[in-house]
């Protein structure tokens, strides 16, 4: 109960927090101190490159040109303001500013600067004024020799005693493919405590999705065609053979029914993203939450399975509890972090502060891994022993899709460290949306295995559970007293049953000769 709590907590949390989308929102953030300036990042997207003819528009009026992109950054309503204690003197005597950098990832190195060839500066100190190489009290930068006319720089002043500067309106177009990225920036210690409120719209050519997020619409609108195939399939089966159904295959059509719910309201959630640049909290809210219900069905089932629930034993007994357990738990966690990365994100750079919320997901994750393989080779080691070979067949082929899928997996998982400990600063997010998507997949592809292994099918009930099956004949037999045999002498002598004998039980001596097995014999 605390855990959930806890969820609803963080649900409500984000649901009522100030929507960050393509419309970026500045409410209620602080400026960091960096070195010798005070910095507020305000965005980081992948923007591709406006249409030619939007890109070349030369009219009189820069604006207007500006505004007519197809792809654009565009600042409305911007202000700061200075804390409401500051003193009196320094509201007299300073002229403070808050300057805007926007810039392109490849020209991050012409930030910053350095009078002596030490630590670089945002800021230019009195050396580097004295050098004439910037305005103390500037951000240094120095202009890009591929991309003319970047980076950008605007500035907001308080003139005097104003406790507000407004930094005015104005396009800024995008002429070539890259990750922009937005600061606020000031070097005034008298600035402290200053806030910021207002917003700004990054926009692509077919819309206000990310860059890094664009592909993901037209994969999720695929993936739920693949879904709505695989469900034709299963209900087609499902309706064919629906006297023959077994518990486990009502859990397999749970689980397609949640991922095709899942898909579409992730497609719908991206649609309605890159048409208003605001994220519908709502629609990821649910999205997240029938995605996060139908990975732990999926964990859960594929346990269950590999325990033989339902085909080597018709319980689960004491372990229920625990399977019950470790299901909530990993739901309450991937609920969180889910919720945490989905909800109202858009930047194309991953917080630092989330990273927390990823281990516990993946020690759960571990700890099904771990349980479903001891398990299914406890399993199997059953059905070799009793010679089933039916049921052996597939769970064999269930264990090599499982090895495979696990293989792949930690594969992945290495070339996804080597991809982002590679591109810190994100120069392929062309290529990041393929992370996530892969993950889908290869769920998907395990889904479709088992639907293929335990469709439903006339021949159903053969991998049910028969208690017939599992009836140590062994066991049985020392239960039955060994029939004594007459001698010649007229002494009975008991026996042990021989080999003949265990192989038909049913044809017992009896100790007198007139049974009429006996006489048969």
């Amino acid at each position: 109960m605390a855990a959930a709590r806890l969820l609803l907590a963080v649900a409500l949390a984000l649901l009522l927090r100030p929507g960050d989308a393509s419309v970026h929102e500045y409410r209620g953030l602080a400026f960091a101190n960096k070195g010798n300036a005070f910095i507020l990042h305000a965005g980081s997207e992948g923007l591709y490159a406006a249409s030619p003819a939007s890109a070349n528009a030369t009219a009189e009026d820069e604006d207007d040109a500006a505004a007519a992109a197809d792809a654009f950054i565009r600042f409305d309503k911007i202000t700061f303001r200075r804390p409401e204690d500051a003193t009196d003197s320094v509201k007299e005597t300073t002229s403070a500013k808050v300057q805007v950098l926007v810039f392109e990832i490849e020209d991050r190195e012409m930030i910053g600067g350095s009078a002596y060839g030490g630590q670089k500066a945002i800021c230019c100190t009195s050396d580097l004024a004295k050098l004439g190489a910037c305005a103390e009290g500037s951000v240094i930068y120095r202009p890009s020799q591929v991309n003319p006319g970047w980076p950008k720089l605007f500035v907001a002043s308080f003139d005097g005693s104003d406790l507000i500067a407004t930094l005015p309106s104005r396009t800024i177009p995008i002429t070539k493919t890259g990750m922009y990225n937005m600061y606020f920036i000031h070097c005034d210690p008298s600035l402290a405590g200053l806030e910021i409120e207002g917003k700004t719209m990054w926009k692509n050519p077919d819309g206000y999705l990310p860059g890094r997020m664009a592909p993901l619409k037209n994969f999720f609108g695929l993936m739920s065609f693949a879904f709505v195939v695989l469900g034709i399939y299963w209900f087609y089966q499902y309706m064919k053979s629906w006297r023959e159904v077994l518990p486990l295959q009502n859990c397999i059509t749970l689980v397609i029914t949640l991922g095709m719910l899942e898909m579409a309201l992730w497609y719908f959630e991206y649609a309605e993203f890159n048409e208003t640049g605001v994220r519908p909290k709502g629609i990821t809210f649910w999205a997240v939450t029938f995605g996060t219900v139908k990975r732990t069905a999926a964990e859960v089932i594929v346990l269950i399975v590999s325990m033989g629930y339902g085909v080597v034993t018709p319980t689960l007994g004491g372990l229920t509890s625990k399977v019950v357990m470790l299901g909530g738990t990993f739901f309450v966690a991937t609920e969180t972090l889910e919720l945490v990365e989905n909800l109202g994100a858009v930047n194309d750079l991953s917080g630092k502060a989330r990273l927390f919320l990823v281990y516990p997901v993946a020690i759960l994750d571990a700890a099904f891994v771990i349980w479903i393989f001891i398990s299914l080779a406890k399993t199997i080691g059953k059905l070799q022993a009793r010679r089933l070979l039916a049921k052996l067949e597939i769970y064999r082929k269930f264990a090599i899709a499982l090895i495979v899928s696990v293989l792949v997996s930690v594969a992945w998982i290495g070339y996804e460290i080597y991809f982002k400990s590679t591109d810190v600063f994100n120069e392929r997010w062309q290529y990041a949306w393929i992370i996530p998507a892969f993950w889908h997949v290869l769920s998907f592809s395990l889904l479709c295995v088992i639907c293929y292994l335990w469709a439903p099918s006339q021949n159903t009930m053969r991998f049910a559970y028969d208690a017939s099956e599992f009836f140590d004949r062994k066991d049985n037999l020392s239960l039955i007293r060994p029939a004594p045999s007459a001698s010649k002498n007229g002494w009975s002598i008991s026996s042990t049953p021989d080999e003949k004998s265990t192989k038909n039980v049913s044809t017992v001596t009896s100790f007198d000769g007139d049974d009429e097995e006996n006489k048969r014999e």
